[in-house]
């Protein structure tokens, strides 16, 4: 990954929108589908049937560094990364993290939302409301003139305070014609330091929180990240995009608006 951070202009801009606009919508048709008793491998199978019929447009996960799926479906401990498994089947305790990229006129948009199955424990719901909220305090210090100690330390600061860890080892990161571009946009940090934002930058914001230690390993098939303590991990993710003022979010859902 290059560290030049590419500024986009006007046009570029509205082409992104257009692709978060589209994943938006893919998560709109999740909303019903995902539910116990269902595989991970279906969701995978339906995001890429509605990715590439409904939204004529491209899951950009799919083939890039090798990865064989348009998603990574992160259940439970699962930190992310998760692979879809056709032998994988939702139970009614479970929360599940759907991370999905969606490229559109050669612009990506990247998201991700938790799913809480209708028996999920209370501290499970607790844990996926931090990560949300977590990611949101994050995102409300985006403005021109700000840096990006402010987002990990508001992120940080906000997790920790209820009794949650952030995971240090995975961050988000700038996107456009590129999957990962520079920065990368840690969840932690100190105030007033790293990189300081400027209009027409376009990045993601997604804190994975732990219930338990923030302590990870990666599984033997080499994509699976899991907490060592397999106590549970939830993340929320959003593309956004700095302002003249402030944020846009480019992947904002309906039911957030």
């Amino acid at each position: 990954m290059s560290s030049h951070i590419t500024i986009k202009n006007d046009d570029e801009i509205a082409l992104m929108r257009q692709s978060g606009r589209l994943l938006a919508l893919v998560f709109r048709m999740l909303d019903s589908y995902v539910k116990p008793g269902i595989s991970t491998m279906d969701i995978n199978n339906a995001v890429e049937r509605f990715i590439t019929d409904e939204l004529e447009a491209r899951p950009a996960s799919k083939g890039q560094y090798g990865y064989q799926y348009v998603l990574n479906s992160s259940v439970n401990e699962v930190v992310c990364h998760g692979v879809p498994k056709p032998t994988q089947f939702l139970k009614a305790r479970d929360i599940i993290n759907l991370d999905i990229t969606l490229e559109k006129n050669g612009f990506i948009a990247d998201s991700s939302k938790m799913y809480l199955m209708p028996e999920a424990p209370p501290l499970a719901r607790k844990l996926a409301k931090v990560s949300y909220d977590a990611m949101w305090a994050g995102i409300r210090q985006v403005k021109p003139g700000a840096k990006l100690g402010d987002i990990g330390h508001a992120i940080q600061s906000y997790a920790e305070s209820h009794g949650f860890s952030i995971v240090k080892e995975y961050c988000g990161h700038g996107i456009g014609r590129e999957m990962h571009e520079a920065p990368q946009v840690l969840h932690y940090g100190t105030p007033n330091n790293g990189v300081t934002l400027k209009e027409g930058m376009v990045f993601t914001v997604e804190p994975m929180v732990n219930q338990g230690s923030a302590k990870t390993k990666t599984k033997k098939d080499g994509w699976t990240v899991i907490t060592r303590d397999k106590k549970l991990s939830a993340q929320s993710e959003h593309t956004i995009l700095v302002t003249s003022t402030r944020y846009e979010v480019l992947t904002l859902r309906e039911e957030e608006h």
